[in-house]
C-alpha cells in the first residue's frame, strides 16, 4: 500500500475550518475564539517542532537524548495539570502533585512495556519510547487534572459538612471518602469511555495512523489494544496518587480542612 504525501495545500485547506469555527464563534459570542486560534497555533508550531526533534533523535539514537525529551514532556504535562485549574495550591504543590504522580505512573509503565513487552532494540528507540510517553502523559494527564478539579470543587462546596463530621469524630479520610471516590470515577471516566466506543463508534487514532501509513489492519488493532490497556493504566493509577495526595495536602496532621493552602482563580 503506497502512502499518500499530504501537501501544504491539503493541510492550509482544514485550517480554513478551524478559521470558519473562529470566525462563527466569535460573531456569536461564544467566547472561544481566542483560545481556538492560539490552540490551533499553538498546534502547528509544537507538532512541526517534535518532528524536527524526532528526525533528529530517529538520526542519533542516543539514551541520553530520550531521557531529556522525556523529562521536558513530563515537566509540561505536570504544568498542563495545573494551568487549567479552578483551585490551585499555594507554592509548587499543584505542579508537585501533577508531575510527581504523571511520573510514578506514566513513566513507569512506559518503561515497562518497552522492556518487558514490546522489546525494542535497543529499548529506548525513540520511534517507540517517544510516542508512547507522549501517548502515555496525553490522557493520563486529563484524568488527572479533571479529578484534581473535581475533588477540591467538591470539598470548598461541601465545606460545612466535612467540618461537621470532623467536630463529630470522624477522620479527614473518612469525611471526604465519598468524594475522593466520585473525584477518582470523574478522572476515569474519558479513557473508559473510550475503550467501551473503540471500534464501533471510533477508530483509535494510533490504530488509524498505522494504517493510513500501510500496516496490516489486525497488527495495528493489536497495537491499539495495547495502547489502550496501558493508558488505562496509566490514568487510573495516576488519578488514584492524585486524589490521595491532593486529600492529604488539604488537611493537617490533626485532621483540620485547610482550604488556606487553596487559591482560587477568577
Amino acid at each position: 500500500m503506497t502512502l499518500i504525501l499530504l501537501t501544504p495545500l491539503d493541510l492550509t485547506l482544514t485550517a480554513s475550518l478551524i478559521v470558519i469555527l473562529a470566525l462563527i464563534s466569535h460573531f456569536t459570542h461564544m467566547g472561544v475564539t481566542a483560545s481556538l486560534l492560539i490552540a490551533a497555533t499553538r498546534t502547528v508550531i509544537q507538532l512541526l517542532l517534535i518532528g524536527l526533534v524526532l528526525k533528529i533523535l530517529f538520526d542519533n539514537v542516543h539514551v541520553a537524548w530520550i531521557v531529556a525529551i522525556s523529562v521536558v514532556m513530563v515537566s509540561v504535562a505536570g504544568y498542563e495539570v495545573t494551568a487549567r485549574q479552578k483551585h490551585r495550591f499555594t507554592g509548587p504543590w499543584s505542579y508537585t502533585i501533577g508531575i510527581s504522580t504523571m511520573f510514578v505512573s506514566s513513566f513507569c509503565i512506559t518503561i515497562l512495556a518497552l522492556v518487558v513487552i514490546i522489546q525494542p532494540q535497543p529499548w529506548y528507540q525513540p520511534q517507540y519510547a517517544v510516542p508512547l510517553l507522549g501517548m502515555m502523559l496525553g490522557n493520563t494527564m486529563n484524568g488527572v487534572a479533571l479529578s484534581v478539579d473535581r475533588l477540591t470543587t467538591s470539598i470548598i462546596q461541601n465545606r460545612a459538612i466535612i467540618e461537621a463530621q470532623l467536630i463529630l469524630g470522624d477522620s479527614a479520610p473518612t469525611a471526604i471518602r465519598d468524594l475522593l471516590r466520585d473525584s477518582i470515577r470523574t478522572g476515569m471516566i474519558p479513557i473508559i469511555n473510550g475503550m467501551a466506543a473503540a471500534g464501533l463508534v471510533s477508530l483509535p487514532g494510533m490504530m488509524t495512523g498505522q494504517i493510513l501509513s500501510g500496516t496490516a489492519p489486525l497488527e495495528a488493532v493489536k497495537y491499539q489494544i495495547l495502547i489502550m490497556f496501558l493508558i488505562t493504566a496509566s490514568t487510573g493509577f495516576s488519578t488514584l496518587l492524585a486524589g490521595h495526595f491532593t486529600a492529604r495536602r488539604l488537611f493537617d496532621e490533626r485532621h483540620r480542612l485547610r482550604l488556606d493552602r487553596l487559591r482560587t482563580l477568577k
